[in-house]
């Protein structure tokens, strides 16, 4: 038991903790540089996004959006007593983020590696997907353009949210308990024997949605399940969905986004005193991604 303890606290902090406030700048540093936008942008592009829009998402997208949460949600609930094994609410949580998606009029392009569906689901390879997490939207996103069963590592204040939280721990999904990480022990294990098992695991390695837009310090362990299971890396990274959707805020900006998929990253033979190592290279990994220029 006491390995086990040592084990979880090692990725408590992988759950979704948010951040308290953005990184000061120094005194004597000077401020950063207004960019000039190019002639065929307005000078103040969120008047695109001015009281029209606001309306919209407040008495049209919103409401659906939750319109469609509890109804999926409850129906994901009832599934839960017949089918434990998770597929079925996926499928569910699927649907429920292809409706999403088609609501806040949102389109996505994936560009990069290829994500297939038997090269994700060979249990020979198992598979983790780091990705950037910056608005509250990126999960149906991920649901809509991953092609496959998967599992999301989450933090259980997350289980006091109806519906949501309802679903994510009746669904396998896996929950960490960061006031007291003994008790996520068993989730852990379970992760491990599904990751092993060729079911890819979904982690988001800044450890909660950024509130400037840019990507945050890594936490440690992020990456100690995929060491462990022996499994490939995938950086995401998620373009523009912190202006589709930034925190403390129902105003839901529809615009173009972008799915960006790096090269796998490989664990094989590595040891968990390569953890920082393998953290440093699947950052780098993700602010390329995030930092190339956008598709047209």
């Amino acid at each position: 038991m006491p390995g086990d303890v040592k084990t979880v606290n090692k990725i408590a902090t992988t759950a979704e903790p948010e951040k308290e406030s953005a990184e000061p700048r120094s005194p004597g540093q000077p401020p950063a540089p207004v960019p000039a936008w190019p002639a065929k942008h307005p000078a103040h592009p969120e008047t695109r996004h001015g009281w029209p829009s606001r309306l919209r998402s407040y008495f049209i997208l919103t409401p659906l959006i939750w319109s469609y949460t509890i109804a999926l949600g409850t129906l994901s609930l009832l599934c839960s007593l017949f089918e434990r094994n998770g597929r079925a609410q996926h499928n569910l949580a699927r649907l429920w983020s292809w409706l999403i998606m088609r609501t806040i009029l949102s389109p996505v392009k994936v560009t990069g590696m290829a994500i297939g569906q038997n090269a994700a689901n060979d249990p020979s390879r198992p598979r983790v997907y780091a990705v950037t997490h910056a608005s509250a939207l990126d999960i149906p996103i991920l649901y809509v353009y991953l092609p496959f069963q998967f599992r999301i590592i989450f933090k259980s204040e997350l289980l006091s949210y109806p519906f949501i939280g309802w679903h994510l721990k009746r669904s396998g999904q896996v929950c960490i308990n960061q006031q007291n990480p003994s008790l996520s022990i068993g989730s852990i294990k379970s992760a491990l024997r599904s990751l092993r098992g060729g079911t890819p695991l979904v982690i988001f390695p800044e450890g909660g949605r950024t509130r400037d837009g840019q990507i945050q310090p890594f936490l440690p362990g992020a990456f100690f399940l995929a060491i462990k299971a022996q499994a490939d890396i995938v950086p995401i990274a998620l373009i523009g969905t912190f202006d589709l959707l930034p925190m403390n805020t129902y105003h839901i900006k529809c615009q173009p986004l972008e799915m960006r998929v790096g090269e796998v990253i490989s664990t094989a033979g590595l040891t968990l005193q390569d953890t920082d190592k393998v953290s440093a290279q699947v950052k780098a990994a993700i602010e390329a991604l995030h930092s190339a220029p956008r598709a047209t």
